[in-house]
């Protein structure tokens, strides 16, 4: 039981870091203060699904009923790093907006 609280810990902590790190960085990049925030749940749909992105445009009604039961089926600690995930994008988006409001200018 400990080990699985050690990797849900280390996971999340995973999940939140790298998700900022690289929000952080396009935020800064492109300028856009919350592009990863509104990116983030298609890279959920990539992580989530097995088939392939095209399949939404061939065939999207069978790949949104699939999507749907794998986001259903999804476990606890499956939701709770992709939840980490999100929660990193949107850290990033809040310290890059206070670091231009404060006059960093390369922010």
């Amino acid at each position: 039981m400990d080990m699985n609280i050690l990797h849900l810990f280390v996971g999340s902590l995973l999940f939140f870091v790298l998700f900022f790190g690289i929000s952080f960085l396009l935020n800064m990049l492109l300028r856009k203060t919350w592009i990863m925030a509104i990116v983030y749940p298609i890279i959920v749909i990539l992580i989530v699904d097995d088939f392939p992105f095209s399949k939404y445009f061939t065939e999207t009604g069978w790949a949104l009923s699939e999507l749907g039961m794998k986001l259903i089926h999804l476990k606890m600690i499956d939701i709770v790093f992709l939840t980490m995930g999100f929660v990193g994008t949107i850290v990033s988006g809040i310290i890059i907006k206070t670091l231009r409001s404060r006059g960093y200018q390369m922010f």
